[in-house]
């Protein structure tokens, strides 16, 4: 059997036509990371940077033979799991998980585009949950998180309980990102076995496409290549933040997406 020269990683998402989120932004920073990508894709999205006109998803056999086509062939060191688009993909998605129990799995938990256009249901909200004990980490937004406890969390006071309550669901640790509470900073809860760190980030100004899908999947690489998860956390979070320092206007709508090569460690 061939040695990989390089740590290799899966993303399990949707594709994003402008380039600037989904499997797009997956691989740009498993490339950053100088880890080899592989992809299946769970759907295609018509999505520029002024929202999200059509989703064409997979057949779920479909599905179910590009990750066998990658895990049959490659050593994965790790997965992200990003948009799952329906029931039936996460259920596709969870069962093939359970073939492999070892393999290091990041779940973001995608439900709403940063465009604001509602790429999920109460049914997959569901399915989302029954994910949890199949993840290394799982990493909600504010408004993910909302959703998959059927809670408001209002405030920062408002986040360990509710990172707490998402372990008691069955993650087995949770990255809690404050982005969407006000104020200058931005601060995101990492909660583990171990207890619980904050991270705090001086909040850039602008509307930012993919942030939520490189920040894990930058922890999936940094999985794959054999670091703590929390070390991976956070490199994960620097990443991003560099990426949006760098980040740019491509297309005509106000969303900026970040710069993968500009941020690469």
């Amino acid at each position: 059997m061939p040695t990989p020269a390089i740590p290799i990683a899966l993303t399990i998402a949707g594709s994003d036509s402008g380039g600037g989120a989904g499997i797009q932004a997956d691989l740009r920073t498993f490339s950053a990371f100088g880890v080899h990508g592989t992809s299946a894709i769970t759907a295609l999205t018509a999505q520029p940077t002024r929202g999200v006109t059509a989703i064409h998803t997979a057949p779920t056999a479909f599905l179910r033979a590009q990750i066998e086509a990658v895990l049959g062939d490659f050593r994965v060191g790790a997965a992200k799991l990003g948009m799952l688009a329906t029931p039936a993909i996460a259920r596709e998605v969870a069962s093939a998980l359970a073939r492999r129990p070892r393999l290091p799995v990041v779940l973001d938990p995608v439900l709403v585009a940063t465009t604001g256009a509602r790429l999920g249901t109460q049914a997959l909200v569901a399915s989302l949950r029954r994910l949890l004990a199949s993840s290394t980490l799982v990493t909600p937004y504010i408004p993910e998180a909302e959703a998959l406890l059927g809670r408001r969390i209002a405030s920062l006071a408002a986040m360990p309980d509710a990172a707490h309550a998402l372990r008691d669901a069955g993650a087995r640790a949770v990255l809690l990102k404050g982005g969407h509470l006000a104020g200058t900073e931005v601060s995101d809860l990492l909660l583990t076995r171990d207890g619980e760190h904050w991270f705090h980030q001086r909040r850039r100004r602008g509307e930012f496409h993919g942030t939520g899908c490189s920040l894990s999947a930058a922890v999936a690489a940094g999985l794959a290549l054999g670091r703590p998860l929390e070390d991976a956390v956070e490199t994960a979070i620097h990443f991003v933040q560099e990426a949006i320092a760098a980040g740019y206007r491509p297309g005509m709508g106000v969303l900026k997406v970040l710069d993968h090569r500009a941020a690469a460690p």
